[in-house]
């Protein structure tokens, strides 16, 4: 099968791409629903991803401040599936790459920003529930190492958390207007790491095989398009991607 996926790789003009906590598993991010998931383990995590618990309580906040300190995302770094992204931009096949990850690790490869189309948002930004101001993350974690167990705004005193989706947060839909206007345009779709379960992101599979792609999906664990989808590969994504894209080239 992945003899058969490289040649339509191989022979495909537009490739997209939609990434989920799976490719940064072997980054040493963990997933949310997986085995080993975040929430599987540790049930108070998914009230801290609920924009409605953290913006009621402050208790929630200050765990939230904690737990942003010690993201394994920080000292993360791409692992051979994110580079195999790239030699595939490289070989200028990739039409764009829409991710629900918020550890950039796909910039940090060197997928180029401006085909990455980040559903979910970025970890490594704060913004202001009130103002809408925007800085970098790290200095937010300053002010928390400095002493501060829940920083507020300094432009107007509001709650900061990080520029990301939380649950029960809406969407932003020029960037799912934008996901799903490329996911007709592919004539092949790869889909990387995602249980396919959450809408609307998940749709992006029917509007591409609606256009005629290809669909590929590369997950641990069964998804409800694999019965759809042309090839199911269920290997370790760090392999298989580089066995079907090629590597990275510096």
């Amino acid at each position: 099968m992945i003899e058969q996926v490289r040649s339509w790789i191989d022979g495909a003009r537009r490739v997209v791409v939609l990434t989920g906590a799976g490719i940064s598993t072997d980054s040493g991010i963990p997933d949310f629903r997986g085995p080993q998931g975040l929430w599987t383990r540790n049930p108070l995590a998914e009230k801290m991803s609920n924009i409605h618990y953290y913006l009621a309580d402050p208790e929630v906040r200050k765990l939230s401040w904690q737990n942003r300190l010690s993201s394994p995302a920080w000292s993360a770094k791409p692992n051979p599936g994110h580079m195999a992204l790239v030699h595939l931009e490289q070989r200028k096949k990739l039409h764009a790459l829409i991710t629900q990850n918020i550890d950039e690790l796909h910039q940090i490869a060197g997928n180029s920003p401006e085909l990455i189309i980040e559903v979910h948002g970025t970890m490594r930004r704060v913004m202001c529930w009130d103002c809408g101001m925007r800085a970098p993350m790290q200095k937010a974690l300053d002010r928390v190492r400095a002493g501060e167990e829940d920083p507020k705004c300094r432009a107007c005193g509001g709650i900061l958390k990080s520029d990301t989706i939380s649950f029960g947060q809406q969407l932003v839909p020029e960037v799912i207007d934008r996901a799903m206007r490329v996911a007709g345009e592919g004539d092949l779709f790869l889909s990387v790491g995602t249980s396919l379960q959450v809408y609307p992101v998940a749709g992006a599979v029917e509007i591409a095989r609606d256009a005629g792609a290809k669909i590929v999906i590369v997950n641990a664990q069964p998804t409800p398009f694999d019965e759809v989808a042309d090839a199911v590969l269920d290997r370790s994504i760090s392999e298989v991607l580089p066995a079907i894209l090629g590597s990275a080239s510096h």
